[in-house]
């Protein structure tokens, strides 16, 4: 077990208030990890940060919106001042609501691209001297499945969850040997977004995407997290420029599209 144990690091990650990033934070305490945590969501955060101090971790609460870029900044600053330094960025906030593509803007398209992209491109930038400061360092991007995926109607999150790969691949090469950068690719995983999505769709939604998955259920956060573990720990001291796809197996998309073909013009 000393090979996942992360005693004496100092992590950062956001989105960190529920869900995946929740699940992650916790699990690095749980490895001996000190985190500061990043969200938008005040009350989240405090949950999480109760779960990590109940392990005799320290946990810093940095309420930020990291879509803004004076947020993103100050979120940076105030992690390496309260860890003193920083060994692991992850990258779990973004997100994006697709709509098919004759109906998606280029403004819906660019804020999907920021979020996406951009933002961990930014926060990963302003860590990476302090992490060359002490030697050594790792960056996690949480992707998605949906970026190995063409699926109608999910135009936007796919492309730039694609792009984020791409991202993460390129800078493993920029940043070898001192900085490993690698994602994790989560599938259909039941965080709260989820669950409310699929309370619109009914029973028969689950069903269908449970029976697309060989392991015939969908994810939970605590699924994804022990990965990140393992990609941010001394057990992968020779793994970088990887996506590592937690999706139960699936082929495809586990719930395909309802959009009809275009109509042919008259």
């Amino acid at each position: 077990m000393s090979l996942f144990d992360l005693s004496g690091k100092k992590a950062f990650v956001t989105g960190a208030s529920r869900g995946i990033g929740q699940a992650i934070a916790v699990a690095f305490a749980d490895a001996g990890a000190d985190v500061a945590l990043v969200a938008r969501s005040a009350d989240g955060l405090a949950e999480t940060a109760e779960r990590v101090t109940a392990v005799g971790r320290e946990a810093h609460v940095i309420t930020a919106d990291v879509t803004s870029q004076e947020e993103v900044d100050a979120a940076a600053r105030s992690a390496i001042g309260k860890l003193g330094y920083v060994d692991i960025v992850v990258n779990n906030a973004g997100g994006s609501m697709s709509r098919p593509m004759l109906d998606t803007t280029v403004k819906e398209l660019e804020a999907s691209f920021h979020f996406n992209v951009s933002v961990p491109f930014e926060l990963s930038r302003l860590a990476v001297p302090h992490m060359l400061a002490v030697g050594s360092g790792s960056i996690l991007n949480i992707g998605s499945v949906a970026g190995r995926n063409a699926n109608r109607g999910g135009l936007t999150h796919s492309l730039t969850k694609a792009a984020l790969a791409q991202l993460t691949k390129l800078m493993a090469s920029e940043l070898a040997p001192r900085i490993r950068v690698n994602a994790v690719l989560p599938g259909a995983i039941e965080t709260a977004a989820l669950k409310g999505w699929l309370d619109t769709k009914g029973a028969s939604a689950r069903d269908e995407m449970v029976r697309n998955t060989p392991m015939r259920r969908n994810g939970v956060p605590e699924d994804v997290a022990p990965a990140v573990l393992y990609l941010v720990s001394p057990a992968a001291s020779w793994v970088t420029g990887k996506l590592v796809e937690v999706d139960g197996g699936a082929l495809s998309d586990v719930l395909p599209s309802q959009l009809p073909d275009l109509d042919a013009p008259a």
